[in-house]
């Protein structure tokens, strides 16, 4: 059988420019496009897609980066986890550079602190076990994608009554923050490009309702050029017929009721919070969740509660990661951006995770003239 590649189909430069045209042609209006998801704004940069589109399709940045909507305090959460004696604190990547109101994992672990980066959060389990004599904190992060995740080590931690593996949740939901955002209308926005690995998990119905809410497009896309192309083009479609429906372009991998198995899994372990502060944005009701209270036993913020700090912390002045995140401001907005604030000496998250905007236009900026359509 012939080799059939998986990728590069859906970057193929004739296939974007034949899209382009297309959009270019049907396009009448100015249209601000919100992508929730740091993926896709990576996947705009990266192969140059407000470039080759028409310049009133205007790319408006969102808030689906779980590392940049992090605050200080829930990162203050984590150092001192972390400092405590006879403590392992795990987790993803990007959190580990994240700065909090004094210090960053990382300066934390360069001090001799047992702090691991995960490749995999089920590494989580090895670890509580080779190491019975410890506490083993698993500092959880993400939207609806890596929440089954979780659910899976809290539940294989129940079975195994693994007694020395503790879970601080932080996981978040994305219709509430968007829902907030709409409700402020400061950042104009006319249509949304959907989540595509969230939307595996929840599916895409529940994006209807902001749909029907604010008179708004909503097609859900995959993370390949073309995908992004191909939903801007539906959304055109959509403006120009009058509808505001939600859509789905990344049908390959997304279905309107997504994983039931999942999300029953998910609910068995976890439910919402009453309200979480996100950063930039502020208190969210129901826009998170925490662990069931007959699973208290497992979790960090209840066993070490004593430990943890409890002020809220607010991003430096000069920082604007808050108004990227919102959609009101552009990475070029930022006085700071590039100067300093960098990947090697982040003031705030949005340049620190490998999803958000401004390491995104850092990366990948070069494309642009500063102050052109960026």
């Amino acid at each position: 059988m012939p080799k059939v590649d998986l990728i590069e189909g859906f970057r193929d430069p004739c296939h974007m420019k034949a899209l382009a045209e297309i959009i270019a042609k049907e396009c009448h209006k100015k249209i601000n496009i919100m992508e929730v998801c740091g993926g896709h704004t990576h996947t705009i940069m990266k192969f140059g897609l407000m470039q080759i589109l028409p310049k009133n399709i205007e790319f408006v940045h969102g808030p689906g980066c779980p590392v940049c909507i992090m605050p200080k305090e829930r990162i203050d959460h984590a150092i001192a986890l972390a400092s405590m004696p006879n403590t392992i604190l795990a987790t993803l990547g990007d959190m580990i550079r994240v700065p909090g109101s004094k210090t960053s994992l990382q300066k934390l672990r360069a001090e001799g602190k047992d702090i691991r980066s995960l490749y995999s959060p089920l590494d989580v389990l090895k670890i509580a076990k080779e190491n019975p004599d410890k506490n083993v904190v698993f500092f959880a992060i993400g939207f609806e994608t890596t929440t089954p995740m979780t659910a899976v080590l809290i539940k294989d931690a129940v079975e195994h009554k693994i007694k020395n593996l503790f879970f601080h949740i932080n996981h978040v939901t994305v219709p509430e923050p968007i829902d907030v955002i709409m409700q402020g209308g400061d950042a104009h926005i006319d249509a949304f490009l959907g989540p595509s690995h969230v939307s595996v998990i929840t599916g895409y119905k529940i994006y209807e309702p902001l749909a029907q809410k604010y008179k708004t497009p909503i097609v859900v896309s995959g993370f390949e050029p073309t995908d992004v192309m191909e939903s801007v083009l539906k959304i055109v479609r959509q403006i120009n017929e009058g509808r505001s429906e939600v859509e789905n372009e990344y049908k390959r991998a997304v279905t309107q009721d997504g994983n039931v198995k999942a999300q029953e899994l998910i609910s068995t372990y976890m439910e919402q919070r009453s309200h979480f502060r996100w950063r930039g944005i502020g208190d969210i009701p129901k826009s998170a969740l925490k662990i069931k209270d007959e699973y208290g036993f497992l979790d960090a913020e209840i066993v070490f509660k004593d430990f943890l700090p409890t002020q809220e912390i607010d991003d430096h002045k000069m920082c604007i990661c808050g108004d990227i995140l919102k959609g009101k401001a552009k990475p070029f907005d930022c006085k700071v951006f590039g100067k300093a604030c960098t990947p090697t000496n982040p003031m705030g998250s949005c340049m620190v995770s490998s999803e958000g905007a401004c390491s995104a236009y850092y990366k990948y900026g070069s494309l642009l003239e500063k102050g052109a359509k960026a």
